[in-house]
């Protein structure tokens, strides 16, 4: 005997498999990934005035500090690969952190570290982004600073 549902209580059901289907299939792989590789492919992307310094890279000593600033950036990750859907992500954070860097006046970002989730992850050639089967992420954190 098959059980009939009024149509409210059909898309209620339907909704709800859907939500508990998608809960299920959720992913977020941590993925280190080189900082290189998107420094070179997104070259001309880059705003080359405003340099950019990671983990504990040395670097010229700063004339002025302007603070610390986050860059929390998503991406849609559908029908991308996690390398690709990474890339474009990071990309994204670090034109932010540029962008407010000529903001605050400053010429470079220092110390950028990885901050997923406020978790500090120290690199100088690899970067920390989450991928999904929808949304890829990546979060930085930096100091905007002038140098001569």
């Amino acid at each position: 005997m098959a059980i009939r549902l009024n149509k409210p209580l059909a898309i209620i059901a339907a909704t709800a498999l859907t939500f508990g289907a998608l809960q299920a299939e959720a992913r977020d792989d941590a993925l280190m990934l080189p900082i290189q590789d998107v420094m070179t492919e997104y070259e001309d992307r880059l705003n080359s005035d405003v340099k950019m310094y990671f983990g504990e890279q040395s670097y010229p000593e700063p004339g002025k500090k302007m603070g610390t600033f986050v860059s929390n950036k998503k991406t849609n990750a559908f029908n991308k690969t996690d390398e690709e859907a990474c890339k474009w992500v990071m990309l994204s954070a670090l034109l932010s952190l540029q962008e407010r860097a000529v903001r605050e006046g400053g010429n470079a970002v220092v110390d950028i570290v990885s901050y997923y989730d406020k978790n500090t992850m120290s690199s100088e050639t690899e970067y920390e982004c989450h991928a999904g089967a929808i949304m890829a992420g990546v979060a930085l954190q930096g100091r905007v600073v002038t140098m001569d």
